[in-house]
């Protein structure tokens, strides 16, 4: 298994669910051998994680958080830093490397940091690879093709795999349209959530201020994942100005951080809300969880999301969510109201129809929470070993 994050040292959801992924695959007799491209402890039971070195590096550290850059540390003692892609260079040939004193049946790969690594080993040892697509580079870029680079190393990767894993419809049919790749070869397995993996939430909320602006009749709309385009924040804080103008006693608390930060804040103030819409960084815990159960509503107004754990992770919290039609978790929810990420206004309309209607919210959540108790990741992962079964029957016929 070849990723680029895992728990605690991960950015949002691909180290979330690469993580109970490989749980509940070593549940099903499925032996891991995980390689990450920077070395931190774990604390994993169920698979060996390894880190990927180049020759002659003593460490690998990641700094700031997720896709930023990497501290390498030789043994002669000095020091280089390197950028994702760099990196992405160095973890294909480090990977490599540790692959020819390896034993393994097959390569799972987890987005395009992943696929070169994966493409060399397919190379050397002769073994099936699968990628495991959770975004393609236009996902990020919002819409727009992106980096050319990326796009490259997606498109080489995927003709030559023998099978991909898309995580929605959604993504799948990106995958076609695309980079032309045969939709028989496209195998779709959505995301799920591991309820036991939730810890309650305290009594003792971490955001005091939002806490007491709640006693004072205000309600909360929260948000949680990067500041980036691909995220539609700029139109939910548009959708913001629509809804304060209506209930004036309304904060939206902003979770995460990003490229976008400086813009976001800034557009808050310019549209005159800035007294309302809190933007509290990148959290991780109780503050994490907190974010969520301090909310009346969640919304993820992605402009495109190949899935959206982050819904989920809401109505484990009793939050009914407002998210993006252009987003996976669509495919499986029926519980969450939905909207086009472009339509500020109809965004703005359900936001205040939920905050002004108890009894609606009340109905959304319970709806939520029977659809959340008949998901877990045992399906898809059963889904992911057939997959791995077939693949060899393949190469052994």
């Amino acid at each position: 298994m070849l990723g680029w994050e895992l728990p605690p040292h991960n950015s949002g959801g691909l180290g979330v669910a690469c993580y109970q992924l490989c749980e509940a695959l070593s549940k099903n007799e499925v032996d891991l051998e995980f390689i990450l491209p920077y070395q931190a402890d774990h604390n994993i039971s169920f698979m060996k994680v390894h880190a990927a070195r180049r020759q002659g590096v003593l460490e690998i550290l990641q700094s700031g958080i997720a896709y930023d850059s990497y501290k390498y540390i030789y043994r002669d003692g000095h020091e280089e830093w390197h950028d994702v892609y760099s990196q992405s260079k160095f973890y294909e040939h480090a990977v490599a490397a540790m692959a020819k004193d390896m034993s393994f049946d097959i390569v799972h790969a987890h987005d395009w940091l992943t696929f070169r690594a994966a493409l060399r080993v397919k190379a050397s040892n002769n073994v099936p690879i699968i990628l495991h697509v959770h975004s393609v580079e236009s996902d990020r870029a919002g819409g727009k093709p992106g980096n050319p680079l990326v796009r490259e190393i997606e498109e080489t990767a995927m003709l030559a795999a023998d099978s991909i894993v898309a995580v929605s419809q959604l993504t799948k049919q990106k995958i076609v349209d695309e980079y032309h790749i045969p939709a028989d070869k496209i195998e779709v397995v959505y995301n799920s959530v591991d309820r036991t993996k939730f810890e309650p939430a305290s009594q003792d909320n971490s955001y005091r201020y939002l806490t007491q602006l709640k006693q004072n009749g205000y309600k909360v709309v929260s948000n949680v994942g990067r500041l980036t385009v691909q995220k539609g924040l700029v139109n939910l804080i548009h959708a913001a100005r629509v809804v304060v103008d209506a209930l004036p006693k309304t904060v939206f608390l902003i979770v995460g951080s990003g490229e976008q930060m400086e813009e976001l804040i800034s557009l808050a103030a310019e549209l005159g809300i800035g007294a309302n819409v809190v933007f509290s960084g990148f959290q991780r815990g109780k503050q994490w969880r907190d974010s969520f159960s301090i909310a009346d509503l969640f919304v993820m107004p992605s402009v495109s999301e190949p899935f959206g754990l982050t819904p989920l992770e809401a109505g484990f919290y009793g939050v009914p969510s407002v998210i993006s039609k252009q987003s996976g978790v669509c495919e499986i929810l029926s519980s969450c109201l939905s909207v086009d990420f472009w339509d500020v206004n109809e965004m703005a309309n359900k936001i205040v129809g939920v905050l002004r209607e108890q009894v609606l919210r009340d109905t959304l959540s319970e709806a939520l929470e029977a659809e959340l108790a008949t998901l877990s990741w045992e399906r898809p992962a059963g889904r992911i070993k057939e997959l791995y079964e077939q693949q060899l029957q393949r190469s052994a016929s």
